[in-house]
């Protein structure tokens, strides 16, 4: 019996065009975030009673409450559908031409791109080491990539 081997050509992204793909991508979540808190807090004062300092400081903690809520939900969203729908890619990963992928260069499912999402705040939690990593690693693989063993490759 005769068994075809295929060998998978996979083209890694580098650590800059990932960056540039990033920036776009963080842009216009800041974008989307600040429309969305004003959707949703609108006049903040309209919730508090009277007392200035008591309007202050709640409107303070229900903007940071619901700026972070909802831009951690968004984030989480915006990339998770984004990178396991069919064109595997934000809208910056798509502006440099580069794509998600698990290990061989498959679409990820929805809940690997979720877990490769959550996995960024620890690669930000470390300082940014584990973006950074995607500079010297084999495969370019940032520490978020490498828990949800997944590969950012150019098209």
């Amino acid at each position: 019996m005769n068994e075809k081997i295929t060998t998978i050509v996979l083209n890694y992204a580098g650590f800059w065009r990932r960056a540039g793909a990033s920036f776009i991508d963080a842009i216009l979540l800041m974008i989307l975030g600040k429309i969305l808190e004003v959707v949703l807090i609108g006049n903040i004062d309209d919730y508090f009673i009277e007392d200035p300092e008591f309007i202050m400081w709640g409107s303070l903690l229900w903007s940071f409450s619901v700026y972070f809520l909802s831009t951690t939900i968004l984030g989480w969203l915006y990339f998770a559908l984004m990178e396991s729908s069919d064109k595997q890619g934000t809208l910056g990963k798509m502006a440099f031409n580069i794509k998600v992928t698990d290990l061989n260069g498959n679409k990820i499912s929805f809940g690997r791109a979720t877990g490769r999402t959550f996995g960024k705040y620890l690669s930000s939690i470390i300082l940014g080491v584990g973006y950074l990593m995607a500079a010297w690693t084999k495969r370019k693989q940032a520490l978020n990539d490498m828990m949800a063993d997944c590969l950012v490759i150019k098209n």
